[in-house]
């Protein structure tokens, strides 16, 4: 995809203070005597979108550059003189519409400044947003869904599709916002291929956090072909912590509660032909009963339905009853890929798991592919922070652990031990 074309806005900036003229009055000898302090300069503010500024995106921002002053005030309001609500950024750089401005639209910002002597200046800019694009849209999903609980290793997830090329990431990220009660500032990270965002911040999130996530890409230039498709938000919570370790070795999961263990579980893993991956991922979504086809996989060729399946990767693992090879669970790996239970098991799992809780398979033959599901979690901190097309906080650093099993306490953060979307399973 070609570099992104940015969108130049000129500025608008208010003078300091009236240009003076004329010759040395005997007032000016007085002000320039000791102990005679000078007028103190008017602020000033530098505006974006320009005064009078045409074809703005609908992704526009009111951004307000202070000199000799901060910003105090800012209106934005449409053509029809309504206001449209803003939140400013974390570091003041701009004012960021809480919806989508409308297309064919103008719009004017009112921004007043105060210096510290008090004194004010209030600039304004008026600007016109652009026609509908005829650009294709780039599709978007928030894998996060409102008034949902979900686990502590729960990473807020965005996929693109087509994927977003590297020098078009800063931009996208940029319009990816996430708040956190209480606070928990983290990062987001991308994926080498760009079709997943994930962020999270450096430990696992404490039970009863709330975050806030909005995806304001409507309108968004994207490179010089494409268009971000929609705004997408929700609010979710953070419930209780869960675990769950699956050791190839012992072909036993370990399932943990609040740091504790809680109960053991024979399993049967994937075959050497067909292996399980090993590493940290997370739970991404829970059926009660669904269908697994593997006809059109190279190693594929049954079609069959399973009870109490949960998601681990893109490419098809799951945790599922398996009735039929509950003889060589704990003994022998015989599935295609996934982890087998007995159905009393997989029946249990399904109402202690949540989407979002850690799943941690180690000892099997391959490796688990970054990106192959939710797996911010499966790459130390630093890794991960790499990983964002944006400078990260270098304060951000997880808090020291001296918990023995990764995950098994909230607040502790992993250790570091593009696959198409599928319900292979097996």
């Amino acid at each position: 995809m070609d570099v992104r074309q940015r969108f130049t806005l000129f500025a608008v900036t208010v003078a300091a203070a009236p240009l003076l003229v004329g010759g040395c009055t005997a007032d000016q000898r007085e002000a320039a005597k000791p102990g005679h302090a000078k007028p103190a300069a008017a602020p000033s503010v530098t505006l974006t979108p320009a005064d009078r500024a045409k074809d703005v995106p609908i992704s526009a921002e009111v951004g307000a550059a202070a000199s000799g002053g901060k910003v105090t005030a800012v209106k934005l309001t449409d053509d029809k003189g309504r206001p449209v609500p803003a939140q400013p950024r974390e570091d003041g750089s701009s004012w960021v519409p809480a919806r989508p401005l409308e297309n064919s639209r103008t719009y004017t910002a009112e921004v007043t400044v105060t210096g510290d002597s008090g004194r004010t200046t209030t600039q304004k800019t008026t600007f016109t947003t652009s026609a509908k694009s005829t650009r294709p849209a780039v599709t978007s999903n928030l894998y996060l869904t409102d008034n949902q609980t979900y686990g502590t290793a729960m990473p807020v997830v965005v996929g693109f599709d087509p994927p977003i090329p590297k020098e078009a990431r800063a931009d996208v990220q940029r319009r990816l916002f996430v708040k956190t009660d209480p606070p928990q500032p983290g990062t987001w990270s991308w994926d080498a291929d760009g079709k997943q965002a994930e962020y999270r911040a450096p430990d696992f999130w404490k039970p009863g956090t709330k975050i806030s996530v909005r995806s304001g890409l409507e309108g968004l230039p994207i490179g010089k072909e494409a268009v971000g498709d929609t705004d997408h938000t929700a609010t979710a919570k953070v419930g209780r912590q869960v675990s769950l370790d699956i050791d190839n070795g012992t072909k036993q999961m370990s399932v943990y509660q609040d740091g504790k263990l809680i109960r053991r579980i024979p399993v049967s893993l994937g075959k050497p032909s067909t292996p399980s991956s090993s590493g940290t991922m997370v739970i991404m979504e829970k059926f009660d009963r669904t269908t697994f086809d593997t006809r059109g996989d190279p190693n594929g060729g049954y079609v069959v339905d399973v009870d109490d399946a949960q998601r681990l990767t893109w490419g098809g693992e799951f945790i599922h009853s398996a009735p039929w090879s509950e003889g060589e669970q704990g003994a022998n790996n015989t599935s295609h890929g996934c982890t087998n239970v007995s159905a009393e098991a997989a029946h249990w799992l399904m109402g202690i798991t949540k989407v979002g809780d850690l799943v941690t398979v180690k000892g099997t033959e391959v490796e688990l592919d970054q990106g192959n599901g939710f797996t911010a979690w499966n790459v130390s901190w630093d890794q991960f922070a790499k990983g964002s097309a944006l400078p990260v906080p270098p304060g951000l650093k997880p808090t020291p652990s001296a918990t023995p099993h990764p995950g098994s306490v909230a607040g502790g953060s992993a250790p570091a031990p593009a696959p198409s979307r599928s319900n292979t399973g097996g």
